[in-house]
């Protein structure tokens, strides 16, 4: 059942969970890329202006004497790389939260493949929200303290969505792992007014 659904620029957020919210309920929370017509747009014509110039560039390479098997490869070869290049298009991520268990972290690609990775509650420390600044932009990331290991792991390792999309994920990780958000939400609002 679709708890709450939220849409900002790129991305479209949904909370599921099961029809009585108990403790043990499964939460799932995913963020999904919003395809629009403008994008496939975009993309056909930089498909189109790719094919192109592949023919040309096959043209000269293959020799002028046959330009049907020039036509041809240029296809074959246009058609392998767009194929290439769609494994790599993210569709969504989400977040699976089986509070007895642990935590599920899916990305789903838009060639169908799945790459799942699941982390056991005992093993989460804190969920934290952090602000990352590039010399481009400033985005906010969900990220989660784990034992055992030095690094921040990223529950969103493709997507970057808002923070009013992140809020309630985090909220749902903290009662999940224990961790007490009243606490974490007053000790920054202590360092904003100080």
């Amino acid at each position: 059942m679709v708890s709450s659904c939220l849409s900002y620029k790129r991305y479209t957020y949904i909370h599921e969970n099961e029809n009585e919210p108990t403790r043990g309920a499964i939460d799932i929370h995913h963020v999904i890329i919003n395809g629009s017509r403008v994008t496939g747009y975009a993309r056909l014509w930089w498909l189109a202006f790719f094919l192109v110039g592949l023919a040309i560039i096959m043209y000269f390479l293959l020799g002028k004497d046959n330009p049907v098997r020039t036509l041809s490869w240029s296809c074959l070869l246009s058609g392998f790389f767009v194929m290439i290049q769609s494994r790599k298009f993210v569709k969504k991520e989400s977040v699976i939260i089986m509070p007895t268990f642990g935590i599920q972290l899916e990305t789903q690609y838009l060639s169908g493949k799945t790459v799942s990775r699941f982390i056991p509650i005992g093993k989460i420390l804190k969920p934290v929200l952090v602000e990352c600044v590039t010399p481009v932009t400033c985005y906010w990331s969900l990220s989660l303290f784990l034992r055992g290991e030095e690094q921040l792991t990223l529950v969103f390792k493709e997507l970057r969505p808002s923070l009013k999309m992140l809020v309630p994920i985090w909220k749902a990780l903290c009662a999940v792992s224990g961790t007490d958000q009243r606490e974490m939400m007053t000790e920054e609002e202590h360092v904003v007014a100080g």
